[in-house]
């Protein structure tokens, strides 16, 4: 099964981008996405590029939005749905391809067991996502940041292309519990309208970023969770390193993290689309292990807070400073 039959579900940012390098490195990968992108696509095909510098362009990608004609006779199905969407995407893959190698490529902890659950008899893997991808136009996506697609250990098709290595890992749930660590940062870049790089540019965005994850780190030690290490320092030395003055910062961080210009956080997108974000599944899991274990997260729950008020305004990111976040509302 080197060159294996893959269906997307569905093509977002991650699912276009790693679809789209899977089936120039010539896997027969079919796209199950949104009418729109279905259109774009017929017209102008899909290209994907990365901070490299590398591009491909699909003229013609398999591409529909009806679960049937993507998944049907599938030899496995990346799951990239919001992890909302993970129990309806389920119950499609259960009626369609059943017997399918399901890997989740998706945010958050919750999503494999959902998948298992609802697929008891299907290979069911979770897998860690390191990178970001932001659409440039509606048929570009580019990655922004490096990494490597880490995968919980088993037999799998060989799915790496000269710009984007798989690895199999013992780990996958401490691995994924580091990486949500990083994502938790995808609501307070959502919140301040800016990119990534300019984020981390600044001293007081690291700060919040570095409270936010230590706040994170108590809950997990309470709850006898050890997360994994997703870059190149252990969890409990990004937030020192995050505080650290900028000069310093920048020397250390070059070496972490390979990031452009353009990257800014999936949960950013989707405010700005008019789309539900994934934030139940990121500060979400923090606060229900707070309230688990009687700890408090504060700083957590407000990014929660922060981010429902700007899904319910639907004006987009609000472009809010450390300042607005960290001020709690007077509620005497």
């Amino acid at each position: 099964m080197d060159h294996a039959r893959i269906a997307i579900a569905e093509a977002g940012s991650i699912g276009c981008y790693v679809g789209g390098l899977l089936a120039a490195a010539g896997h027969d990968v079919r796209f199950l996405a949104r009418r729109r992108l279905v259109e774009n696509c017929a017209r102008d095909g899909l290209r994907v590029t990365d901070f490299d510098g590398n591009e491909f362009h699909l003229p013609a990608p398999q591409i529909v939005d009806t679960p049937g004609a993507a998944l049907v006779d599938a030899d496995v199905i990346l799951v990239c749905v919001k992890s909302g969407d993970t129990a309806v995407m389920a119950q499609s893959i259960a009626t369609h391809a059943p017997s399918a190698q399901v890997v989740s490529l998706q945010n958050g902890v919750e999503n494999a067991s959902l998948l298992r659950a609802a697929l008891p008899g299907a290979d069911v893997r979770a897998a860690m996502v390191p990178f970001n991808v932001v659409p440039e136009s509606p048929v570009h996506f580019h990655r922004a940041t490096s990494g490597e697609i880490l995968v919980e250990a088993g037999p799998l098709p060989d799915f790496d292309t000269p710009t984007l290595a798989w690895r199999q890992v013992d780990n996958i749930e401490a691995v994924q519990w580091g990486k949500l660590l990083i994502n938790l940062g995808n609501a307070i870049n959502a919140l301040s309208d800016l990119p990534l790089l300019t984020q981390l540019q600044d001293r007081a965005w690291r700060r919040l970023m570095a409270d936010q994850m230590a706040e994170a780190l108590r809950i997990l030690s309470a709850a006898g969770i050890k997360p994994a290490k997703t870059m190149s320092a252990p969890p409990h030395l990004i937030p020192h390193i995050l505080r650290l003055p900028t000069p310093l910062f920048r020397r250390i961080a070059a070496q972490m993290l390979t990031i452009d210009a353009q990257a800014r956080s999936s949960m950013w997108d989707d405010l700005n689309q008019g789309r539900r974000t994934e934030i139940d599944a990121l500060q979400g899991a923090i606060l229900a292990l707070a309230e688990q274990y009687g700890r408090q997260a504060p700083l957590n729950a407000r990014m929660s807070t922060l981010i429902r008020q700007a899904e319910v305004a639907g004006n987009g990111s609000p472009g809010l400073t450390p300042t607005d976040i960290r001020q709690q509302p007077d509620n005497t």
